[in-house]
């Protein structure tokens, strides 16, 4: 055997090197792993309610609600954010919390008004289209221009009423007839099914959402020393009557968001004074430092 058969041979029994694949690490790809599964609860909630079942479909408009509130939380702790991620998460919203309580309260009472129901859930899909547009607009600074710096006690509000929390306004009225009905009330399950108040609450909703309302942002939130055990329990006993009442409870969370824009609204006016007095008081210090 020659000299190179025999190096030929020997070479099949030499371990060979493992190889290498060049891309994201799993961690990365969790919080859009998140998104998609937001996404297909959007598209599962719209498939029952096609089917008529009510309930589910309010159930996995909430569930997205829910994996929204994390994934951008996830991505942020993994270090995971991208432009990507930004724009899935924008197109995702949009589906869930869009189109998705529109049409599902159209099918719900609004066809029972004719073609005229098409109109409430049509235009909040196109509210939360620009709202979620403006949103994208202000992460996102354009080639050559110059950034818009908000003040400081800006970064706690959103403008405008956010999508996820307008979806689950918008769906108020079947959250309401859903618990009445439980509870065996059924004339106010039927008022609360009437497609007037479905066709309010939707423009209702949509005009927040693309206002200039000042709503609280929770990511940076401050909870004062005193009120962690009170939060503490009152989040607790929340979760138990989600659990025991869940459509009762999704109600009064509905009504609670209702209630908090108005201390949303004065707190971000309260907040704006003080920063004008402080910047008024810099200005005039050096102004009398020159006065001789």
């Amino acid at each position: 055997m020659t000299r190179a058969g025999l190096r030929s041979r020997l070479g099949r029994f030499q371990t060979r090197a493992r190889p290498r694949y060049r891309g994201p690490s799993f961690n990365r790809l969790i919080p859009n792993l998140l998104t998609m599964m937001g996404l297909c609860a959007g598209l599962v909630a719209i498939r029952f309610g096609l089917e008529g079942r009510f309930a589910q479909a309010a159930a996995f408009i909430v569930a997205a609600g829910v994996i929204d509130g994390l994934d951008g939380r996830i991505a942020r702790l993994l270090k995971g954010t991208s432009r990507f991620g930004a724009e899935f998460d924008s197109l995702s919203d949009f589906l869930c919390f869009g189109v998705a309580p529109g049409l599902i309260l159209y099918l719900w009472t609004l066809e029972n008004a004719g073609p005229i129901g098409f109109i409430p859930g049509m235009m909040f899909a196109v509210c939360s289209a620009l709202r979620l547009a403006r949103f994208n607009a202000a992460s996102i600074a354009e080639p050559g221009a110059i950034p818009i710096v908000k003040p400081a006690y800006a970064y706690n509000f959103f403008t405008g009423v956010p999508a996820p929390a307008g979806a689950g306004l918008a769906l108020l009225p079947l959250f309401a007839s859903l618990g009445f009905a439980e509870w065996g009330w059924a004339s106010m399950a039927e008022a609360a099914r009437h497609p007037a108040f479905s066709a309010v609450m939707l423009f209702l909703v949509g005009g927040l959402m693309v206002s200039t309302l000042p709503s609280w942002s929770f990511k940076n939130f401050k909870v004062p020393s005193n009120m962690v055990l009170p939060l503490l329990l009152g989040t607790g006993g929340y979760i138990a009557f989600l659990v025991t009442e869940p459509w009762a409870a999704l109600s009064l969370g509905g009504l609670l968001y209702f209630g908090m824009l108005y201390f949303s609204v004065r707190s971000y006016a309260r907040l704006k004074r003080e920063a004008e007095a402080m910047r008024e008081g810099a200005e005039a210090e050096p102004a009398k430092a020159t006065i001789p």
